[in-house]
């Protein structure tokens, strides 16, 4: 198996075996595809690295406080709902009848 320092090693010996003007082809192919290949992942619109671990950070910290939201809009439905409720010591009162 080649390892990637051995096959850096054959591609040098390689090229130092082609002609100049071939070896400068190289270079600037090597440069034109460097400058296209970011221009492409440019126009992609891409993230960096530290902007996709901040708005990670900024999620998790957003799903932590809608869990919370969530708890307390339960407990509170809950307490309205014990306040809404009639307790059992309580009668409702009687309706009066409507005039005739």
């Amino acid at each position: 198996m080649f390892t990637p320092a051995a096959i850096d090693e054959m591609a040098r010996r390689l090229l130092e075996q082609l002609p100049a003007g071939v070896r400068n082809m190289d270079a600037d192919l090597r440069k034109n595809l460097k400058a296209g290949l970011g221009q492409v992942l440019r126009d992609m619109d891409l993230v960096t690295r530290e902007e996709y671990e901040l708005q990670t950070r900024v999620l998790a910290r957003t799903r932590e406080k809608l869990e919370q939201l969530e708890i307390r809009a339960g407990a509170l439905e809950e307490r309205l709902q014990q306040e809404l409720e009639p307790t059992p010591t309580q009668t409702p009162e009687p309706q009066a009848d409507p005039p005739r």
